[in-house]
């Protein structure tokens, strides 16, 4: 066998226990894949009941229904669809109709999502005190926020960045 043959016998064989080490992964981690749905994106993709997956969008106004115990009922939509929640557990503090949510859990045949975890995502006009303090200093800031101005608070975050 020549120095040729070695070295692409070698390579060969390097790439085949590549490959063998990323199917092994895979295959390990086909279980812990979550995709992430909106509720009309839900809708077209007619997925099946059992499927884990993550649904976002905003608690519907006047959906909140508190059931017996810890258990709550409500719908997510995206102005698009609408998919209805249960979840039975502890709520984040930050939930509440209007606000952004995410759940994660599996349809069930009847088409409900069977959350078993709840996160709620906060006001993106939130803003750290020491920016709002920076930008006071600036006069920049108004009561209300930067939304009162039009200002995003990415643009409120350089200015801050700027005075210091």
């Amino acid at each position: 066998m020549t120095r040729k043959q070695k070295r692409l016998t070698l390579i060969g064989s390097a790439l085949g226990v590549l490959a063998l080490a990323v199917g092994v992964i895979l295959f390990a981690l086909r279980d812990n894949v979550v995709f992430f749905y909106g509720p009309g994106e839900l809708a077209e993709k007619h997925v099946g009941p059992g499927t884990r997956l993550r649904i976002g969008g905003l608690v519907k106004t006047g959906t909140l229904v508190h059931l017996e115990g810890k258990s709550v009922k409500f719908e997510v939509t995206d102005g698009k669809g609408d998919v209805s929640v249960t979840y039975t557990g502890l709520l984040p503090d930050l939930f509440k109709e209007g606000q952004g949510v995410v759940a994660e859990g599996a349809l069930d045949t009847a088409g409900v999502f069977k959350a078993d975890s709840i996160l709620a995502k906060h006001d993106e006009r939130y803003m750290p005190r020491e920016v709002a303090d920076a930008l006071k200093k600036q006069g920049v800031w108004q009561e209300g926020g930067p939304a009162a101005q039009g200002t995003t608070p990415t643009a409120a975050t350089t200015a801050a960045g700027a005075s210091k």
